[in-house]
């Protein structure tokens, strides 16, 4: 049981954490944490949150769990506010989806990586953005990616994993690189595809009458094109590397398809499309 949770970055994930947990009478205060008092004026109305502060130092007081669920290029300078204020025995987790960059980030902004912070990664979310988006199942049977290092408290692992169980998530532990590297390939080299394909076509010629008539297939591979261009600048730039090596892969893979079009291939065409379609029939729909 959380006695109180304060939450900085009160939107889509921290907000839908909040719904969740109290759904499941796992948490008897929320405290809410951003730059706009609007915004959270609007989660109290929506009662996500019970109260707020946009000053994190003030906001951590008292709590015994600290969620930081703002964009990787904010990470920091929140660490950094926190520094001396996390109260003694607080648990402090984020849901950064490029692990290496926040754990670095946690570093510089303590001074040191503190034993109670366990990075992770809520593998859930839409396309939309903000707290009034938020909803109690976001997480249910979805999985949470848990990194953490040799510096992390098994006590505290155990109680940020009780907390997204609590939500409905499944838990795992990952390694901070190889969740990186599988991220790029399973989740931002999709995003960077969608929006790479959505910009293309705009700059075509006649790019409102292209999009008069885009069809479901379309809108289903282009959907995650809504998502928070902020957030995911900073995860490209936080997680290049390992991005830049799945963009050059399927660079070559699209190539080979080009060619096999080019040369009236059909057989390459149809045992790319027969192997891709096992593949995701076999794995995609079992594992979402």
């Amino acid at each position: 049981m959380i006695e109180r949770l304060c939450i900085i970055g009160t939107g889509l994930i921290g907000g839908s954490l909040a719904r969740a947990l109290r759904a499941a009478d796992y948490c008897r205060e929320v405290v809410g944490c951003s730059r706009n008092p609007e915004h959270l004026q609007q989660a109290v109305e929506l009662g996500v949150i019970d109260r707020y502060e946009t000053d994190p130092a003030r906001a951590v007081e008292g709590a015994d769990m600290v969620l930081v669920a703002v964009p990787l290029g904010a990470m920091e300078p929140v660490f950094r506010m926190l520094r001396g204020h996390l109260p003694a025995g607080a648990a402090i987790t984020d849901v950064g989806s490029a692990k290496a960059s926040v754990i670095e980030a946690a570093r510089r902004g303590f001074g040191e990586l503190p034993a109670a912070f366990v990075p992770g990664h809520p593998i859930a979310g839409t396309e939309q953005s903000g707290v009034a988006a938020s909803f109690p199942e976001l997480f249910r049977d979805r999985r949470v990616i848990l990194t953490p290092v040799e510096q992390t408290s098994a006590e505290a692992t155990a109680r940020v994993r009780a907390m997204w169980e609590a939500a409905g998530a499944v838990v795992d532990e990952m390694d901070p690189a190889h969740h990186d590297t599988v991220l790029a390939a399973t989740s931002h080299l999709p995003h960077v595809l969608a929006f790479a394909l959505v910009d293309s076509l705009t700059r075509l010629g006649e790019s409102d009458e292209i999009f008069r008539y885009a069809a479901g297939g379309f809108r289903d591979f282009t959907r995650i094109a809504s998502s928070d261009p902020v957030m995911w600048r900073d995860i490209c730039l936080a997680n290049g590397d390992a991005i830049l090596q799945m963009i050059d892969r399927f660079s070559g893979d699209l190539q080979q398809l080009a060619d096999a079009v080019r040369q009236h291939d059909g057989e390459t065409l149809q045992t790319v499309f027969a192997s891709a379609k096992q593949t995701r029939d076999r794995y995609v729909d079992k594992h979402t």
